[in-house]
């Protein structure tokens, strides 16, 4: 291992991506750590406090590294562009220009890119007027708690055009330094982003637990993550091979076709965004009930969604929740792989499935397949996201932990896939790679 790092290091062009991809991470960590200007810098420990117990900001601050709860510049992170993302790859399914744009390629990709970036910014602009609002009013309750924290006690007009300014010029920065990563760097520039958010909060998680355990407790957690880590990489990396054969055609003297390659269905199609959309939507409700009056029915409907919806422990937020992931699990596997399309490349390139004709037999194998392997995919997905966080609450009672079953399976997926690219370039250098 010590050797095949050192190869990494031996190849400059290898090595100044690996050392690019180091310093926009370090800058980021910086940029998640510095205040926007115009905030009670003495009221950010309070909030900090209050979303230790848990409530939608503690979902949102895993993905910004800490810095939503620090109010720093990069404290949208990366989610603008990631709901941009997943918006535009909905958003293709139904309307005919973007699916138009899907087919040309690199040209059609370019024009998707662009409109991604402008939804990012709209996105982006809603949320940090959201956030200034939210944080005038002690949070609005999506903290776990009501609070007076006032993050913003000049709040004026163009106080808040400032903040709003600074919070999206931050998501832009950091969707271009992404971007320069995939292109300059090594591995998917806006995953690599979100993985370092992911793993910059694990060492206060572990002193989290420390304070409420002991050494014992911390060791049995690792020795749990370890697990835990070693499962999600041998699903990840589970494929069903569907075998394809090639027609053998003369033109000329020359004889094309006739091989064969297959195609590889994974197990986890969907990655980690069931648990995204599921998450979301799970904490939709409580964000409404904030406009419901404070007494009275209004109050009552506001403690039953704390106590059912918002509480992780709780057995209606475990089967809600186990089933949203399963759902949206089908449903993005079905938008990233359409077996009608599959089946008319096939035909059109002259494969054939051993044993299936081509056509809607091929179309119907296809389907049957890729639901019978999603289905274990997504249970694996839902236990993942569901039984680390359940063993922490009933053995840790009043411990908030966010790194959890759903941060390990996003910094071994993003890792995963990076190791394969700096694998890959090892290899076409002629020098050993990591992976066996």
């Amino acid at each position: 291992m010590l050797a095949n790092l050192k190869n990494i290091f031996k190849v400059q062009d290898l090595r100044n991506k690996v050392l690019f991809t180091f310093l926009i991470i370090a800058l980021y960590r910086l940029g998640a750590h510095l205040p926007v200007p115009g905030i009670d810098t003495s009221a950010l420990k309070q909030l900090k406090t209050q979303a230790d117990e848990g409530g939608v900001l503690a979902f949102l601050k895993l993905f910004s590294g800490g810095g939503l709860t620090n109010f720093a510049i990069f404290a949208l992170g990366i989610m603008p562009y990631i709901t941009a993302s997943i918006i535009m790859q909905i958003l293709g399914v139904v309307i005919p220009k973007l699916e138009e744009w899907q087919n040309m390629g690199a040209v059609g990709q370019r024009k998707i890119t662009q409109w991604t970036r402008y939804v990012t910014i709209g996105i982006a602009i809603l949320q940090s007027t959201g956030l200034a609002y939210l944080f005038h009013n002690g949070g609005g309750g999506i903290t776990g708690s009501t609070g007076d924290i006032d993050l913003i006690p000049d709040f004026t007009v163009s106080r808040v055009m400032l903040i709003v300014l600074t919070l999206t010029t931050g998501t832009a920065l950091l969707m271009w330094m992404g971007e320069l990563v995939t292109q300059r760097g090594i591995g998917n520039g806006m995953s690599l982003l979100i993985f370092a958010s992911v793993v910059s909060l694990l060492p206060s998680q572990m002193a989290t637990i420390k304070a409420n355990g002991s050494w014992i407790a911390v060791a049995m957690v690792l020795a749990g993550y370890a697990l835990i880590t070693v499962a999600i990489v041998y699903v990840e990396q589970g494929q069903r091979r569907i075998p394809v054969q090639f027609a053998k055609r003369v033109v000329g003297r020359r004889q094309y076709g006739g091989q064969s390659t297959y195609i590889p269905l994974k197990v986890n199609q969907s990655g980690v965004i069931p648990i995204i959309f599921a998450s979301s939507v799970l904490y939709l409700p409580q964000l409404l009930s904030f406009v419901l009056p404070t007494d009275g029915w209004g109050k009552t409907v506001q403690d039953w969604v704390n106590s059912n919806l918002v509480n992780p422990s709780a057995p209606i937020h475990m089967i809600v929740f186990g089933l949203l992931i399963i759902g949206f699990a089908y449903f993005y596997t079905a938008i990233t792989f359409d077996p009608v399309k599959q089946a008319d490349q096939l035909r059109k390139q002259g494969g054939f499935i051993p044993g299936i004709r081509p056509g809607p037999q091929t179309e119907r194998y296809l389907a049957k397949v890729l639901s019978r392997i999603t289905l274990p995919g997504a249970l694996f997905i839902a236990a993942v996201a569901l039984v680390p966080s359940f063993i922490l609450t009933a053995y840790l009672p009043g411990t908030q932990v966010s790194f959890t079953g759903i941060s390990i399976l996003i910094a071994v997926g993003v890792a995963l896939e990076t190791m394969k690219q700096i694998d890959s370039q090892l290899m076409m250098r002629n020098y050993e790679g990591f992976l066996k």
